[in-house]
């Protein structure tokens, strides 16, 4: 794919990606944050002229999704949408050793906020639209399927004002049926050598929870007999922190396991559920190892008491749960009882935001695009499925019965470790050739998807 027209749309995207660092779309989580406004005026500048349907949608102030369609000539072939965004994660500036916002160029890489996270595939996208679009003015064919970028505000706060919040009350804006976003390409080396090439093909639910907790109340001056909420709240906390979670047992953590290549012995006890470690045979992806494969419990936030004379009656402990696909709210809510034991009888679940995890089968034409592009960008690689531990907008489209991939092309061999390390991350870069090589792969694809007399 190293060709001088490579050449041209890499030095394209790369100042496109710079340019959108520097505008510095930090979302805070309040509604007036992000001004997502400003990469919805430069994009639409970008598009200036060629042949596309532009729209502004913005639920508020400031936050606007921009979509730009550029139109296929067949009603019956598959559309294909991209689904970037363009919001970034504050900065805690003191500890950077570059600019967050100049999007500076050092050691081969680019740094800045969101260099990563995910603005250099959004710039990678609207340089492939555009060059398509580009190529139909110019009196060149028109796809077949409809492709069109979404430009979307208010990712990193889970789309209350972007893409969730369309699917919601603008559901016709764009396609839902085929969609790219974040984040593939990564690799995973093997203890034999091997290589795997990865794509996000689902992602981990959520089942926020807040458990009411009942101890007995009393003046503090007298505490015999009784137990007040706080310590409870302690118990609870402990039978939590020790439980076993529900594990996976589907081909996707299978396939994810089997890519590092370990011994038998071990590949089997972590595929069948019956490894008891701490995960540090994944190395720097310990973590990400033990997220994809279980029910995760996290507890952040607890509350009690009042006076300090006082033994409290009643105490809040919140959990953050992350479910894997297949769990639903009462499997939360069951092995939560579980975990409890004898405890159970004096907490009371209550369910905050709920939403199932999402999978995407790679039974489909665009894996099957997607493995045939990564596969000849990395020759002798296979191309591995994962589930990614966190959130993205890909998973509205999965909920409307639509598939989402996770895509990108990493020719540094940057490892999934490597890239996972990088998000909302102090000092957050990306090398200058993953850029590039992430929009050649893009636009090999996209030309394989939706132009399918020239597979």
């Amino acid at each position: 794919m190293n060709t001088p027209a490579h050449h041209d749309i890499g030095e394209e995207t790369i100042d496109l990606l710079q340019r959108l660092i520097a505008l510095g779309s930090v979302n805070d989580l309040t509604p007036d944050s992000g001004n997502e406004e400003a990469a919805a005026n430069l994009f639409e500048t970008f598009f200036d002229g060629l042949p596309v349907d532009i729209e502004r949608i913005e639920p508020h102030p400031g936050r606007t999704t921009l979509v730009v369609t550029l139109r296929g000539t067949d009603p019956s072939a598959q559309p294909l949408t991209f689904l970037g965004h363009t919001d970034v994660v504050p900065v805690d500036e003191k500890h950077w050793t570059h600019p967050p916002f100049a999007g500076e160029i050092s050691e081969g890489s680019i740094w800045g906020r969101g260099s990563v996270d995910m603005l250099h595939l959004t710039a990678a996208m609207a340089v492939v639209t555009r060059r398509l679009a580009e190529e139909v003015s110019r009196g060149g064919v028109r796809p077949a399927g409809t492709l069109t970028f979404v430009a979307a505000a208010d990712e990193e706060a889970r789309g209350g004002l972007g893409v969730p919040w369309i699917g919601e009350h603008r559901e016709d804006a764009f396609p839902w049926e085929a969609q790219l976003s974040e984040m593939g390409g990564a690799h995973i080396r093997g203890a034999r050598g091997g290589d795997s090439v990865v794509v996000i093909v689902g992602e981990k639910g959520a089942a926020q929870r807040r458990l009411h907790v009942r101890g007995d109340a009393g003046h503090g001056s007298i505490p015999l007999g009784r137990v007040s909420a706080v310590e409870m709240l302690a118990q609870v906390s402990r039978a939590l922190s020790q439980a076993q979670w529900p594990q996976a047992s589907d081909e996707i953590w299978a396939g994810f396991v089997r890519a590092f290549e370990f011994d038998s012995e071990l590949e089997e006890s972590l595929i069948s559920g019956t490894y008891r470690g701490d995960y540090s045979e994944f190395g720097d992806l310990a973590a990400y190892a033990h997220a994809v494969s279980h029910m995760t419990v996290a507890q952040t936030v607890v509350r009690a008491g009042g006076p300090i004379n006082v033994l409290p009656s009643s105490g809040e402990l919140e959990l953050d749960i992350r479910t894997l696909p297949g769990q639903s709210d009462d499997d939360v809510d069951r092995a939560i009882t579980e975990a409890l034991g004898e405890l159970a009888e004096h907490v009371t679940i209550e369910r905050l935001l709920s939403e199932r995890a999402t999978a995407s089968s790679i039974d489909t034409k665009l894996y099957r695009a997607i493995e045939e592009t990564l596969t000849q960008a990395n020759p002798g690689a296979k191309i591995v499925p994962i589930l990614f531990p966190g959130g993205s907008d890909l998973r509205v489209g999965r909920h409307k019965g639509g598939v989402g991939y996770g895509f990108g092309s990493c020719s540094s061999g940057a490892t999934l470790g490597q890239v996972y390390s990088q998000l909302h991350a102090h000092d957050e870069h990306i090398a200058v050739e993953d850029v590039v090589s992430t929009v050649c792969a893009l636009d090999h694809l996209t030309r394989v998807f939706i132009y399918p007399e020239k597979a």
